[in-house]
């Protein structure tokens, strides 16, 4: 009997410290739960590593990352296809935020371009605009191209489906009245590529839609190929026609072997974050806030922002902006 008693009080203790073990593992379990709950990872797309989509996602998520202990936000980035796949991967979930051109923006939220068949993207949302961007005509000094009328009969690259720059070559074309498909030899491939199948003397010219100074046009610029910006002048119907497309030039100085003589006359479009409306309005108010408050800091990371000042960052923003983006601004007294 006493035997009997001391396997019961054996076996009741064992199952009491094991309801205590386990009771202990659940409530760790469910701290680090919350724990993990409270950090939020968020991934910018960006672009080509050569374009600078690719150092604004990296300049962002490094000014947001310094206070990662304070708004629990880890941000990441990712090289991707440009503004196309950035607003679509943003409205399907699978990123957080992207960079993409203003006339892009303008085309989803209006349900234009590639957006027609599915109509106006209304969970799109606008945080801020960076850097401006221009419609650069890249062109090879003996292919004898010095405006963008010169490129009739010439192979050139129009950019990537789904990239910005190839829309921008489309509308520039055929306001100069040229016939993409039958008045010259286009190629359709990054603008990262671009460079190097011009150095290599597979096309004359390439257009790519971009902040400066840039790595791709630098290297384009840089071979034994002499190289040049053609200009893209009368452009006042397609300014008229498209309110998100402006004047612009691209400065010689940030090209030592460019053959122009002066800076190229152009015209140009603005790089914008953008989100959706899905994202908790806390992780768009951090992420502007921390921009916003440090932009003399973020200014200095590239050469291509510093022209920005908060007011113009509100500029050429066709989307609804972000609840947590109008909260910030408010705050900050900016609208």
């Amino acid at each position: 009997m006493r035997k009997k008693n001391k396997s019961l009080k054996t076996l009741t203790a064992f199952c009491i410290a094991a309801v205590l073990t386990f009771s202990g593992c659940s409530k760790d379990s469910q701290e680090t739960g919350e724990t993990e709950k409270r950090t939020s990872f968020v991934t910018i797309g960006t672009g080509g590593i050569t374009g600078v989509y690719y150092p604004t996602g990296g300049a962002i998520a490094k000014t947001v990352n310094n206070k990662k202990d304070t708004y629990g936000i880890r941000c990441t980035v990712e090289s991707t296809g440009g503004s196309v796949y950035n607003i679509n991967a943003v409205l399907a979930g699978d990123l957080e935020f992207g960079i993409a051109q203003s006339d892009r923006q303008y085309q989803a939220v209006k349900g234009l371009a590639e957006w027609a068949p599915r109509g106006p993207q209304k969970d799109l949302r606008a945080v801020f605009a960076i850097h401006p961007e221009s419609v650069t005509l890249v062109a090879a000094e003996d292919a004898g191209i010095k405006d963008i009328k010169d490129l009739k009969g010439k192979r050139v690259n129009i950019g990537n489906p789904g990239s910005g720059q190839r829309q921008n070559a489309i509308d520039a074309l055929t306001t100069a009245g040229l016939d993409v498909e039958k008045d010259l030899m286009a190629e359709g491939v990054k603008a990262s590529e671009a460079a190097g199948l011009l150095q290599d003397n597979r096309i004359d010219a390439f257009f790519y839609t971009v902040g400066h100074p840039n790595g791709s046009v630098k290297e384009a610029s840089s071979g034994k190929r002499d190289v040049r910006f053609a200009t893209i002048k009368s452009m006042e119907k397609l300014l008229e026609k498209f309110p998100y497309y402006a004047k612009s030039y691209i400065p010689k100085e940030f090209y030592p072997n460019i053959k122009n003589e002066e800076d190229a006359e152009t015209f140009g479009v603005k790089a914008t974050l953008i989100t959706s409306s899905k994202v908790p309005a806390d992780v768009v108010y951090a992420i502007t806030k921390e921009v916003f408050e440090n932009l003399d800091t973020f200014k200095e990371l590239h050469p291509a922002y510093k022209v920005l000042t908060k007011e113009n960052m509100l500029e050429g923003l066709s989307a609804p902006l972000h609840e947590g983006a109008v909260r910030y601004y408010k705050e900050a007294g900016l609208m």
